[in-house]
């Protein structure tokens, strides 16, 4: 079929990273452009096909006219889409908004024609939703799969294309399969200032950079297009929990980076004089967005100037705010375990000891669930019945104290659970309660309700809060199952009178119908171990957006009920992944490979590292 035939002219830029693939293929220098079939399969994703967009052929019916726009709409021109606009008529051309958004569907949509007659047809495109990027380039995760839009063809009359078929009437926006989005975009980390907690006392916290990640077009000037973006300001989503330095400032000219990793950065700003915190906070937050793009340790410094005046930002000085900072600074192969009702601290293969304090004491307090402060200097349990909530001190002489006063444990039974602690030392767990169930903040041994908008019907079952504070992964549960969403979390109220919510739920795996266990892996990524239905339980890497971090989950054991990961780093170091199943034994995650290591002696029924 012509179709074949007529799709967009493309070339191939094979990179470092496969080697072995150096058969490019060549730009001819005559002929009708062919279409070039990138090769799918182990090793395609290290493959990146440039892809040039071709007008519409004389004489071209309305199938071949569509798959024809579809792909120079989505071909590396600049921004303006100049050959695909020769697609429409001139009315469709002035109303057409490509950068409305783009949706991504799981395959090539299929195509059906009806209505024709001679001078007009429709053609609908239907197809699987698989995600969608708004117009600030924001990735979200489909809820509704559905797919289904119409395209009008009318026969031109007059002018250059007089007898041609053209477009008319179209959705705005950009329609791409995955394979082509994942050849087309990148995501790209823009960072902003976790937003201060006016209920908080005491001094300010250290700052805290939260990503929030977006996809932009791979061969677009990625670095210019990285640092607008990031002075467009923060997604709608994330907006309520962050703050920006860049207030209606914008970037001017490229961004450039010189062989000795020094980046240069100019904005709008009239006159840096008397504004040095703010030039140093632009440049903490560029540096961030930017280094994210290249090659770790491959940007020294950044230079930042304004019409008059600037500053400069070394590596170590971007460290002082350097993501995920909160998450802690425990040793990488360091976590914590419980066995019978005790808290242990163990590391690598070595058998645990009891940790100092009442939880490491036999007989001190029978507990269930531990998650130990993220600076490592206490610890919260809850008892073996989950009626009682328990922090201690984890130091030679602390003591037990009285349970946290949280009006939890009714007549239902179990009722307190996952307990998990932000880098700002607010700790956060959920009360199952079947009378009352709700999301509880402990801060300074005070209990406080936590407001979560658009709950509706589904009851909380377990949460993990980022190391910024800013971001909660929920487990919720309603009559068709559970579900895995994320919120923001927002700070209100004052010291006397704090009032904190979660807001902004957001669904990142809908098509896993179980979820086992979820933990932070990263600042932007989650480790959530779930299935699909009647699919077998595997380890997904999910970003804070929903987008997959690998196609291919990794194989979790059906024994397998917990996971834990974390978002501290020591230096280079990545700790493993731990999991432990429902017999009690504990597996590290090595390469693609589940090990289980043996402690003689012991038992765990839970444990984690810090957070």
């Amino acid at each position: 079929m012509r179709a074949d035939l007529r799709s967009a002219r493309a070339v191939c830029a094979v990179f470092a990273v496969l080697l072995t693939a150096a058969g490019c293929a060549a730009m001819p220098s005559d002929g009708p452009p062919e279409r070039v079939d990138v090769p799918q399969g182990a090793g395609a994703e290290n493959l990146q096909v440039r892809v040039f967009p071709v007008p519409p052929h004389k004489g071209e019916d309305p199938a071949d006219l569509l798959a024809g726009f579809l792909d120079a709409s989505n071909a590396d021109e600049a921004k303006n889409y100049d050959t695909a606009r020769k697609y429409l008529t001139s009315d469709a051309d002035k109303r057409w908004n490509p950068e409305a958004g783009v949706v991504v569907l799981a395959a090539t949509p299929k195509r059906d024609s009806a209505g024709r007659t001679a001078d007009t047809t429709t053609i609908t495109l239907s197809g699987t939703k698989v995600a969608e990027l708004d117009e600030a380039h924001s990735y979200r995760v489909s809820a509704d799969p559905a797919y289904r839009q119409t395209f009008t063809f009318v026969k031109q009359t007059e002018g250059p294309d007089k007898g041609e078929w053209r477009i008319d009437r179209l959705p705005d926006g950009l329609i791409v399969d995955q394979t082509n989005f994942k050849n087309a975009y990148r995501a790209v980390h823009r960072y902003f200032f976790a937003a201060s907690d006016p209920s908080a006392e005491g001094a300010a916290a250290s700052p805290a950079m939260v990503p929030d990640p977006i996809f932009l077009r791979r061969r677009t000037d990625p670095l210019t297009a990285a640092a607008k973006a990031l002075a467009a300001g923060p997604s709608r989503w994330l907006a309520p929990a962050v703050h920006t330095a860049f207030d209606g400032v914008r970037i001017e000219g490229p961004v450039t980076v010189s062989d000795s990793g020094v980046a240069s950065v100019r904005v709008d700003m009239p006159d840096f004089a008397g504004r040095q915190t703010a030039c140093t906070q632009m440049a903490m937050q560029l540096y961030h967005t930017l280094a994210d793009q290249q090659a770790k340790g491959q940007l020294d410094r950044l230079d930042l100037s304004g019409v008059r005046g600037g500053c400069s930002l070394t590596a170590a000085q971007a460290g002082e705010a350097a993501p995920g900072q909160l998450a802690g600074s425990a040793a990488g192969s360091q976590y914590y375990q419980v066995e019978g009702g005790q808290l242990f601290l163990a590391q690598g293969d070595t058998p645990g000891h009891p940790v100092p304090g009442p939880l490491g004491q036999a007989g001190q307090a029978k507990v269930r669930e531990v998650a130990v402060r993220r600076d490592g200097g206490a610890a919260a349990a809850v008892s073996t019945d989950g009626r009682a909530l328990y922090v201690a001190g984890l130091a030679e002489g602390d003591r037990l104290g009285d349970p946290v006063p949280t009006g939890s444990g009714g007549a239902g039974g179990t009722a307190l659970t996952s307990p998990s602690w932000d880098g700002r030392q607010n700790l956060w767990l959920v009360d199952r309660d079947p009378a009352a169930p709700r999301v509880l903040m402990v801060r300074d041994r005070k209990a406080l309700t936590a407001q979560v908008d658009g709950l509706g019907t589904r009851t909380v079952q377990s949460l993990r809060v980022s190391s910024d504070g800013t971001r909660v992964a929920l487990v919720l549960k309603d009559t068709s199952g559970l579900s895995l969403q994320i919120g923001v979390v927002v700070h209100e109220g004052t010291p006397s009178s704090p009032r904190v919510r979660i807001t902004g739920l957001r669904p990142l795996a809908p098509l896993l119908t179980d979820v086992a266990s979820v933990s932070w892996a990263d600042s932007d990524q989650l480790l959530v171990l779930g299935a699909e239905q009647d699919k077998l339980q595997l380890l997904h890497y999910i970003g804070t957006d929903g987008s997959q971090a690998s196609d291919s989950p990794l194989q979790g054991g059906e024994s397998m009920t917990a996971v834990s990961g974390t978002e501290t780093r020591t230096g280079d170091t990545v700790p493993p992944v731990l999991a432990v199943s429902g017999d009690h034994r504990i597996f590290r995650l090595q390469g693609n490979q589940w090990r289980e290591f043996v402690l003689q002696g012991h038992q765990a029924v839970s444990f984690a590292y810090p957070g």
